[in-house]
């Protein structure tokens, strides 16, 4: 549906300007304080407080009471009823699909193993057939959603939406991989790796919500970084910008699976850590080797800390090159904590050019595993416009 258009200048034309301006704050970060909004839209408080007002009495805005710093403030969402998105991640070796509202809120959620050598067209016919039957248990069909985001574990060149490095996923390469799951089930998908997405999310609701830039490291059966600059994601020309897993450590290291030798990868991914342990200790995925860490096995918290050392030293060229304020740290072996994060300071301290302001501080991500699926849902309401009286999808 199209609305009216208000002559440009006229005072209709900025309150327009000014309502749109605040919800897209909000679909950006979710929720914000009236405070908070003004800051993040340049408008007055006044302002905020009447637009605030105007769309709560539409139904396009939810507001309620919370404490802020220890004084009373109005917190701002968009109304859960505007609509549902999705957000999917396909890892390695799990798929994690969550439907959320136009807050962010999840609804419903699920997890599956997959196989680890798993194929584009065999599990997008499986996520159609999920995503089916969960809008179903919701009372809704796949059509009620407005747009699904879907992470995965390779870097995705923004021209073609096709992975854009040979080797690196196998049985996806060379597939439009929005468009093929739009042919599946007739809704908008947009589509980016897993690092990207983790990072966005890290950035716009968790962990580096404060940071000006920030880069997530995701160390997990691969690793790989999101770099965020002001909220965004800076993706490179092919999509390969963050590829820390395929940094050089040693050029007569191991074979890689890019086809390079030494690769960061083959010294502290989850298949190199792994295959350190003989088959009778059971060490099948890098959940095992944090058990058996959090029991005090001294060989698995060894195997951990020399991972982290190689990171960290990776991680110093990245920062070397990009200057970050804050290093987030997920993943599944993110989930070793401490045990990780000491050593990459440790290498960080080491190796990393030194400034007045010290240098980036390593902290653990926010949403655990489920931060790629948040950042898909992030994407996904990134690319749904949000109007008082329509919502049409925009490209």
């Amino acid at each position: 549906m199209v609305g009216r258009i208000a002559p440009p200048g006229s005072q209709s034309s900025l309150r327009e300007a000014n309502r749109a301006r605040l919800v897209e704050s909000l679909k950006r970060h979710g929720r914000l304080t009236q405070v908070e909004l003004a800051g993040s839209t340049g408008l007055s408080p006044a302002t905020v407080s009447n637009i605030v007002k105007e769309l709560t009495a539409s139904g396009l805005l939810h507001t309620s009471i919370t404490s802020r710093s220890g004084r009373r403030a109005t917190l701002v969402s968009l109304a859960r009823q505007l609509g549902l998105v999705a957000g999917v991640h396909f890892s390695s070796r799990q798929l994690h699909i969550a439907i959320a509202d136009a807050t962010r809120t999840v609804v419903t959620q699920t997890s599956l193993p997959l196989a680890l050598d798993h194929r584009h067209d065999a599990e997008l016919d499986r996520l159609s057939i999920l995503l089916g039957d969960m809008m179903e248990t919701l009372g809704g069909t796949v059509s009620d959603l407005l747009a699904v985001g879907l992470a995965l574990p390779a870097p995705i060149d923004p021209r073609t939406g096709m992975v854009s490095t040979a080797g690196l996923l196998r049985g996806w390469e060379g597939v439009d991989v929005a468009e093929s799951l739009t042919a599946r089930i007739g809704r908008p998908v947009f589509v980016d790796s897993e690092a990207n997405l983790a990072g966005l999310a890290e950035a716009r609701e968790g962990s580096g919500r404060n940071a000006s830039s920030s880069v997530f490291i995701r160390v997990g059966h691969t690793i790989s970084a999101g770099l965020i600059v002001d909220g965004d994601l800076f993706r490179g020309v092919n999509g390969k910008a963050g590829q820390i897993g395929h940094v050089t450590i040693d050029e007569n290291g191991p074979m890689c699976r890019c086809s390079n030798r030494g690769c960061l990868e083959t010294y502290a991914g989850g298949p190199a850590l792994l295959s350190l342990f003989p088959p009778s200790e059971g060490m099948q995925r890098l959940s095992d080797l944090i058990q058996a860490s959090d029991a005090g096995d001294g060989s698995s918290r060894r195997v951990i800390a020399d991972a982290g050392r190689h990171i960290g030293i990776a991680a110093a060229s990245l920062c070397n090159l990009f200057d970050p304020e804050l290093i987030i740290v997920g993943g599944e072996l993110g989930e070793a904590g401490e045990i990780l994060m000491a050593p990459m300071r440790h290498s960080l301290e080491r190796t990393a050019l030194a400034s007045a302001s010290g240098l980036p501080e390593i902290v653990g991500a926010s949403f655990g595993g489920w931060a790629e699926t948040r950042g898909a849902i992030t994407i996904a309401l990134d690319h749904v416009t949000v109007d008082a009286e329509a919502m049409p999808f925009s490209a």
